[in-house]
């Protein structure tokens, strides 16, 4: 069961059942907590799919929500400085999406979003094994593969590990060795499609901020940050230096943590709710037709309406 398919919701009531789930825990099972909530959702997506997590949350027990875009989250949980007027460019891979951005002065210059990454290595490497093997394994098995021997560049000493599954031909149980170098095989599909992102957003980039990149580089973050070799790689492709996030796995989460912490800050870096500014307009409008009303039942010489004058 996945609440979350490709950084957005797959399904509404789970989600809100799981985002629930949360908020008590937090607040120690307090029924009627009402937390103001910072969520971060890919670049990529649409109003529509914004809508749904603003309505997940807000049925979910939220009181306010702000949805800030993955790339500037993690950006702030790694520690870049996005307020400076320099430029700093972010690739976080996480379980969905890919997320590569170039962030300067609070804002995103240019972000480019592809549903390209643990997922699809995961899934290229159940591919490859029904290809090259008529293996069929699950994907939390393909995911201990990439995990224990996956690489993206290739190593001086190469590593095998056993593999279990299911022999598409027989029909019965089958062990099998498998070698770090075939999986660098098997994931090079999906590692191509990070790569390209990454060069089209360089080829975005404005004069003035390629400049710092060549002293600043690119950081990595996300889980697929931890694939071996992929800095390298990265590095050898772009030309640029590549690092890799102190604790890539939890960046997301710590830059909407430390937003939460300062609120000025937030609004600076959050997402535009249209709806609120929507029914601010409303109550915009309902104020001034009160006024309206107000003077026409007191009339142009009533008392008030005189001292108004």
């Amino acid at each position: 069961m996945r609440p979350m398919k490709d950084g957005v919701i797959a399904d509404f009531e789970i989600t809100e059942a799981m985002l629930r789930h949360f908020i008590s825990k937090v607040h120690n099972g307090r029924l009627r907590a009402r937390p103001r909530l910072v969520i971060a959702v890919p670049s990529g997506i649409t109003e529509v799919e914004k809508r749904a997590v603003r309505e997940s949350a807000t049925h979910a027990g939220a009181r306010e929500v702000y949805l800030m875009e993955e790339p500037m989250a993690a950006a702030i949980g790694v520690g870049l400085p996005v307020q400076d007027p320099a430029g700093n460019m972010i690739i976080d891979i996480g379980g969905g999406t890919t997320e590569v951005a170039l962030i300067s002065l609070c804002g995103i210059v240019f972000s480019r979003s592809v549903r390209v990454a643990g997922d699809e290595l995961d899934e290229a490497i159940v591919q490859y094994m029904k290809r090259a093997y008529n293996l069929m394994i699950g994907h939390r098995t393909a995911e201990e593969i990439k995990i224990k021997i996956g690489s993206a560049f290739p190593h001086k000493e190469e590593t095998s590990m056993e593999v279990k599954g299911r022999d598409l031909v027989a029909g019965l149980p089958k062990t099998l060795m498998i070698t770090s170098q075939e999986v660098r095989e098997a994931l090079l599909e999906p590692v191509a499609s990070i790569i390209e992102s990454v060069r089209v957003t360089l080829e975005r980039c404005p004069p003035e901020l390629s400049a710092d990149l060549v002293d600043r580089g690119i950081v990595l973050a996300g889980g697929g940050a931890l694939l071996r070799g992929l800095d390298k790689l990265l590095s050898k492709e772009t030309d640029l230096p590549v690092h890799v996030a102190e604790d890539p796995l939890s960046a997301v989460a710590e830059g909407t943590g430390r937003c939460l912490s300062d609120f000025a800050f937030l609004r600076q870096v959050a997402l535009p709710d249209p709806t609120l500014a929507t029914r601010t307009a409303g109550v915009d409008r309902s104020r001034r037709r009160g006024r309206g009303v107000e003077m026409i039942v007191y009339g142009a010489n009533s008392p008030r309406a005189s001292a108004e004058r």
